[in-house]
C-alpha cells in the first residue's frame, strides 16, 4: 500500500479518545495537537503523533503539505433528505411574507410539493440531483452523509430515492448510509386513511427497503403520523434488522422524546419543543439526540432545541444539517456550528464534536470515521485558517481547502 504522510498543520485536531459518543465534559475535549503529523497507510491512518517522530519513520512516503492549516476529522452528516427533484424558493418567499410552514403545506405546498416534482423526475435526474447535493456538502467538509428517501411516498418511488442514495455512496467519494423515511407524509392515494397507509409501510416497503437501508424514520407530528404509527412501524423495522430513528417534538410538543426511548429509537431528531421530563426519557432510554439548528432558522422561527440542558445531563449531542428543500437548505455543517454556538450556547468544542464522533456513533459508524486515530478511514479535512475555532467563527463562511476521503483527495 502507498503511505502519505501529512504534515505542516498549525493544529491536528484529532477527537482521539472512546469510540463511542462523547457526554459532558467530553464533548469539550477535541483533543487539538500542535507540531504533529499523521501517516496514512493506504486508506487508514497508521500513526498520528509528533511531526518529529514521524519525519524519521516515513522513509519514501508521499508528502502532503498541510501549509500551516488546520487539520479536523472529515465532518459527519447524520440527518439529511439528500435525494429530492427541484427546490422551493417560492415557499422561501410566501414565509418571508408572512405564511407559516403548516399553512404552506395545507394550501398543497411543503413536503408533498417536492414529492409531485420528484416522482416525475427520470432517474438520471434523480441521480443528477443527489450527486450535486452530496457535492456540496463535501466542499463543505462532510465526509459520511446520512440519507433519508421520504418524497416518493409509494412503494416504488421511495426504492427509487434508497436506491438512488445507495448508487451514491458507491460512485462518490462520500459515503451514505440509507433511512427508509416512508413515514414521512401521508400522500394523497391514502388521504383520509392513514391507517392503511401505515400498513402499505410495514407490509409492502419495509421488507423491500431493508437491503437497501440502515435505519427507519417516521415523523411523529401532528397531521402526521402519531405514536401508535411509530410504534407499527418501528416493530416492523426491528424484525427486519433495521435500527430506528424518529423525527420529534419539532414543531409541537408531543412527547416524541419519550416515545423514542419506549421504541428503542437510536436517535431522536429535530427536539425543539422537548422538556426536562423529554430529555429525562432520553437519557434513562440510551436515546441519542440529533438536533437541526438549520431548520430553526430557516423556518424563522426562536425556539431551538436545548442543547445546554442535554449536554449538562450527559447526553452525546449530535448536530446535523436536516439538508432539505423546504426548511433547511444548507448543505453546510461549519454554518450548522455557528447556529449552535450563538443560538443553543454550545461551546466551539462541543459542537465539532457534535459534528464528527457523535454523530459517526450516532449511524454506528464510531469505530471507523470521526476522529483521527490509527486505524480509522484517513477522512479529514485541510482548513485554510490557523486556530480550529475559526470554523464556527467565520459563520456563513467555508473555510475548507482540501477534503480526503479514503486516503485520497476528493
Amino acid at each position: 500500500m502507498s503511505r502519505t504522510l501529512v504534515l505542516n498543520a498549525r493544529q491536528l485536531v484529532t477527537l482521539a479518545g472512546p469510540n463511542r459518543g462523547r457526554m459532558g465534559p467530553e464533548m469539550a475535549d477535541v483533543g487539538v495537537r500542535e507540531g504533529w503529523a499523521m501517516l496514512l497507510d493506504g486508506d487508514r491512518i497508521a500513526v498520528v503523533g509528533p511531526e518529529s517522530h514521524l519525519l524519521a519513520e516515513a522513509g519514501d512516503s508521499e508528502i502532503v503539505d498541510a501549509e500551516g492549516g488546520v487539520v479536523t476529522p472529515g465532518f459527519v452528516d447524520a440527518h439529511t433528505h439528500l435525494v429530492f427533484a427541484g427546490n422551493r424558493a417560492n415557499e422561501f418567499e410566501m414565509r418571508c411574507a408572512g405564511r407559516s410552514y403548516q399553512e404552506i403545506a395545507a394550501a398543497g405546498g411543503g413536503i408533498m410539493a417536492t414529492v409531485r416534482a420528484t416522482r416525475t423526475a427520470s432517474d438520471a435526474e434523480l441521480l443528477e440531483a443527489g450527486a450535486r447535493h452530496a457535492d456540496q456538502m463535501l466542499r463543505c467538509g462532510t465526509t459520511t452523509i446520512e440519507a433519508k428517501s421520504g418524497y416518493g411516498l409509494t412503494v416504488e418511488h421511495e426504492l427509487r430515492l434508497l436506491r438512488t442514495a445507495r448508487d451514491l455512496g458507491e460512485s462518490g467519494p462520500w459515503r451514505v448510509v440509507g433511512t427508509c423515511l416512508g413515514a414521512h407524509a401521508v400522500p394523497p392515494e391514502f388521504e383520509g386513511d392513514r391507517a392503511g397507509y401505515v400498513t402499505m409501510v410495514t407490509d409492502e416497503l419495509l421488507p423491500l427497503a431493508a437491503p437497501l437501508c440502515r435505519y427507519v424514520d417516521v415523523f411523529v407530528e401532528d397531521r402526521y403520523f402519531s405514536h401508535d404509527d411509530a410504534r407499527r412501524i418501528a416493530a416492523r423495522a426491528k424484525a427486519l434488522g433495521l435500527g430506528v430513528r424518529l423525527h420529534a417534538d419539532q414543531l409541537t410538543y408531543n412527547g416524541g422524546a419519550g416515545l423514542a426511548a419506549e421504541i428503542g429509537a437510536v436517535t431522536a431528531d429535530h427536539l425543539e419543543q422537548t422538556d426536562e421530563a423529554g430529555i429525562a426519557a432520553l437519557l434513562a432510554g440510551g436515546v441519542i439526540p440529533v438536533l437541526l439548528p438549520g431548520s430553526v432558522f430557516g423556518l424563522g422561527l426562536s425556539r431551538y432545541p436545548p442543547a445546554r440542558a442535554m449536554i449538562e445531563a450527559g447526553l452525546p449531542v449530535v448536530l446535523a444539517t436536516d439538508f432539505n428543500p423546504g426548511s433547511s437548505p444548507t448543505p453546510s455543517l461549519p454554518m450548522v456550528m455557528s447556529l449552535a454556538c450563538l443560538q443553543m450556547r454550545m461551546t466551539p468544542a462541543e459542537a465539532l464534536t457534535a459534528c464528527t464522533i457523535n454523530a459517526a456513533h450516532s449511524l454506528g459508524l464510531a469505530d471507523e470515521i470521526g476522529s483521527l486515530e490509527p486505524g480509522k478511514r484517513a477522512g479529514f479535512v485541510v482548513h485554510d485558517i490557523g486556530d480550529w475555532r475559526e470554523i464556527p467563527y467565520w459563520f456563513g463562511a467555508n473555510t475548507v481547502r482540501t477534503v480526503w476521503v479514503g486516503g485520497r483527495p476528493a
